[in-house]
């Protein structure tokens, strides 16, 4: 199964969503993460989710993961509060690591399992989001 993402925004709030559907690689989650970078910059997105809840499998490497973990993020990106959705039990261990790798890059980012945590996390009730392009 070929490895898709896709982007939506809440204009309201602010909201960049981004989706990974399928199988998660070393080189899929490089590409994914570059093209979020883009969508942040391009949206100036204050708040931001990414949902792997349709990610069907984690083949990526811990070292990939630290690697984009030590990466800084983008300028408009520093000090703004982004969310992973990570439901599955290995994906959600893979995404602490993450988290505890780049704390010091993204002291605002949180793991949870469900979007209605990440809504929670973020503050914001019922989001309305629009696809992106």
């Amino acid at each position: 199964m070929p490895m898709e993402f896709r982007f939506e925004f809440d204009a309201e709030n602010k909201i960049l969503l981004s989706r990974f559907e399928g199988r998660l690689t070393d080189q899929s989650a490089a590409a994914f993460y570059e093209a979020l970078r883009k969508y942040a910059a391009a949206t100036d997105a204050i708040l931001g989710i990414v949902d792997f809840s349709s990610t069907i499998e984690f083949a990526v490497s811990s070292e990939v993961i630290r690697q984009l973990a030590r990466q800084k993020p983008a300028p408009t990106a520093i000090g703004r509060p982004r969310v992973i959705v990570a439901p599955q039990t290995h994906a959600f261990g893979l995404f602490r690591m993450y988290q505890l790798e780049g704390e010091h890059n993204r002291p605002l980012l949180q793991v949870v399992r469900t979007m209605d945590e990440a809504y929670a996390a973020l503050g914001v009730q019922a989001p309305h989001f629009e696809p992106l392009e």
